[in-house]
């Protein structure tokens, strides 16, 4: 479906329809590596979430509202930073490559 809309829709298009349409290509771009990765990116951080002690974001979040990590904070930040990237690993990985030299 993407290909159909990237390669017939969008150049058979112009203005709204063309917009529409690459909204939804991106959107199926989303779904697509969303079914790839999701699985690994769900254990991972299922894994990384259990080496803090915590069996989901819920326990987490509770346990740094409360201060429980403070002395721990290295580590808490290196879990959320991992399931930030994985998350714009799927929504946008565009936003994870780095700038040039």
């Amino acid at each position: 479906m993407r290909e159909f809309l990237e390669r017939d829709v969008m150049e058979a298009t112009e203005g709204r329809v063309r917009f529409h349409t690459r909204v939804a290509v991106n959107v199926l771009a989303i779904v697509q590596r969303e079914l790839e990765q999701g699985p690994a990116q769900v254990a991972a951080h299922a894994e990384r979430l259990a080496s803090l002690g915590f069996a989901d974001d819920a326990e987490l979040a509770a346990a740094i509202r409360r201060g429980d990590l403070d002395d721990r904070w290295a580590e808490v930040i290196a879990c959320v930073h991992e399931a930030v990237r994985d998350k714009l690993a799927v929504a946008n990985p565009k936003y994870l490559e780095q700038p040039g030299p």
